[in-house]
């Protein structure tokens, strides 16, 4: 077995890195889309581009039920970053931010908030454009989830927590 990188590809603005990633360390690559805003695939043997039906989550819905423990997500999508670590798997932003079960909770609970802010009529404004420091910082926690992913399937299995009777 081996570490698949999953791009939710819809706007990710960092496919270009993740396929140089790819490339030089020979992992297997799904850019998932919806098609409402196709991305031209690259001519890289290990690059699959697949494109979902339309619909709001159908591509991270894909995404969700084919990641598994030893693959790593590029998303920006914090929901869809919640799924892929309910399956074992790591889930990276694309300014690196690492998702993590100590962390995921607080970014949904703040996504909620900001929800809540925005259909009251607040401005909450949009995410700030990726700098070259974010690109840098990207590529650096991209080695590092895909050493622990492989990490991750080199060791068994976590047994399932059982409470005391």
């Amino acid at each position: 077995m081996t570490t698949t990188i999953f791009v939710d590809g819809d706007a990710c603005p960092v496919r270009a890195e993740v396929f140089r990633v790819s490339a030089r360390l020979g992992l297997p690559v799904r850019v998932v889309s919806n098609g409402s805003r196709p991305a031209r695939p690259p001519d890289l043997p290990l690059v699959e581009t697949v494109v979902v039906e339309a619909g709001a989550d159908a591509a991270d819905d894909w995404i969700a039920e084919r990641i598994s423990r030893g693959d790593v997500c590029i998303t920006a999508d914090i929901p869809l970053a919640a799924r892929c670590l309910e399956r074992g798997a790591r889930a990276l932003s694309p300014k690196g931010q690492l998702w993590t079960t100590d962390n995921i909770g607080g970014a949904l609970a703040g996504r909620a908030v900001a929800r809540g802010l925005r259909e009251a009529g607040l401005a909450t404004g949009g995410p700030a454009p990726l700098t070259r420091a974010d690109r840098s910082r990207f590529l650096s926690a991209l080695d590092a989830a895909v050493a622990a992913a492989g990490r991750d399937l080199a060791a068994p299995p976590a047994r399932p927590w059982v409470p005391f009777e």
